[in-house]
């Protein structure tokens, strides 16, 4: 095996400049997928993140997943039933309290109730439709991004008492308030209920600066005339990606709608699927390119080197012999090419980390690329590259093994 070895470094090392595009080609080609899959990878990442962070990992609503079976089914073989006016059900989550003192039995991680309801927030004759949300500013800490996202005043200015509000940064700026001034809310109800700002808060969504608004749990429960109500419990647990199961069992036993965050963005997940794949096989296509030098390299060295292949067996070298020789050949540039993409690729990762840029229109701020630094992105590019490496030595090797070496000789060939 050793003297197979020196006889493949011989002819590698023989055609110099060739063997050089070759592994140069290849490096390339490695240092480009690395840099694409930690580019790619990172924003992946980044974004899901994002998710993670700016939504519970487990939404609970007042809602069923399917509606109420109605008394009518039960009591007559009804076929179906038209004409039906449900009962108008504004009690939220029944029996809040003891599903609260369920879910913090055993729940793990961290929960807050919470009122939401829909109306619009008046000042100097400007009205913006909101969400206006009632929390507990005791618990609303545990799950909510935005108290650490204030830019004047801050989340403590509920725990105050009396008619306080926090606004999104972008909502006081629609209305023309500032800190300290008094807005009116009004909800879908029609009442109506003087707040005065004590926080200004900027998360870099769009949506929720300019549409979210937070009051008192009580005020918010007074002002949509549903007392003791509460229709939304947000969790936020220790382990993300336990989402799931957490929400089956809380659905099976509250009986209430229970989203994860997976199945609230199934379809952007889904989608960040099909983009890994596309960027998989963008990274296979560049190593198949490179795999074509690594071929044209090995096909002109068999082709050239046949008198020689020739010799060696008759000196009783195997056909299985030729084979590795000239397979080793190209895996040899192969693998020369990936550790010279290697480094070519960590200093692409390296030169986009440190690109800096200011992103404040809509969306989130960005400041910087998303890079994702794994082991993971250089095994699969040299992987790719070694893999078609192999099938681009082994080509010819085949038809290397398979001359006759009495018909060289003669020169049948």
């Amino acid at each position: 095996m050793r003297l197979i070895i020196d006889i493949a470094m011989t002819h590698i090392a023989g055609r110099g400049r060739q063997t050089l595009v070759a592994v140069i080609g290849v490096a390339v080609g490695v240092g480009f997928s690395i840099a694409m899959a930690a580019l790619m990878q990172g924003g992946q990442d980044d974004f899901v993140e994002q998710l993670v962070n700016t939504m519970p990992h487990v939404q609970v609503t007042d809602e069923q997943r399917t509606a109420r079976r109605q008394p009518a089914e039960d009591a007559f073989d009804a076929v179906a039933i038209s004409g039906l006016r449900p009962r108008d059900d504004r009690r939220g989550i029944i029996n809040p309290t003891e599903a609260l003192s369920w879910l913090e039995g055993w729940i793990p991680g961290r929960f807050a109730p919470s009122l939401r309801t829909q109306g619009v927030i008046r000042y100097s004759s400007r009205e913006v439709g909101a969400a206006i949300i009632g929390v507990d500013p005791e618990a609303e800490p545990a799950v909510s991004p935005i108290v650490g996202e204030f830019v004047q005043g801050s989340f403590a200015g509920l725990t105050a008492g009396g008619n306080n509000i926090v606004v999104g940064d972008t909502m006081a700026e629609r209305l023309g308030a500032g800190l300290g001034d008094t807005v009116t809310a009004v909800s879908s109800e029609g009442l109506s209920r003087n707040f005065r700002i004590v926080g200004l808060f900027h998360t870099g969504t769009t949506a929720r600066d300019e549409g979210e608004a937070y009051v008192l749990l009580k005020n918010a429960q007074i002002l949509s005339a549903r007392p003791n109500a509460i229709n939304e419990i947000r969790i936020k647990l220790d382990d993300p990606n336990a989402a799931s199961a957490v929400a089956r069992r809380v659905e099976a036993e509250i009986g209430y709608k229970a989203v994860a965050w997976q199945e609230a963005n199934e379809s952007i997940l889904e989608a960040l699927v099909v983009r890994n794949v596309i960027m998989y096989t963008v990274v296979a296509a560049i190593m198949l390119v490179a795999g074509f030098g690594i071929y044209n390299i090995i096909s002109t060295i068999t082709h050239e080197k046949a008198r020689d292949i020739a010799i060696m067996k008759s000196l009783g070298f195997g056909e299985a012999d030729m084979r590795r020789l000239f397979l080793l050949e190209g895996v040899a540039i192969g693998a020369g090419g990936s550790a010279l993409g290697w480094l070519l690729g960590f200093s692409l990762v390296y030169a986009l980390s440190l690109v800096r840029f200011e992103l404040a229109a809509t969306g989130q701020e960005m400041t910087r690329l998303p890079i994702a630094w794994s082991v993971v992105h250089y095994i699969i590019a040299s992987s790719f590259a070694l893999g078609s490496a192999a099938v681009a030595g082994y080509l010819p090797a085949r038809r290397a093994a398979r001359l006759n070496p009495v018909d060289i000789i003669r020169g049948a060939t």
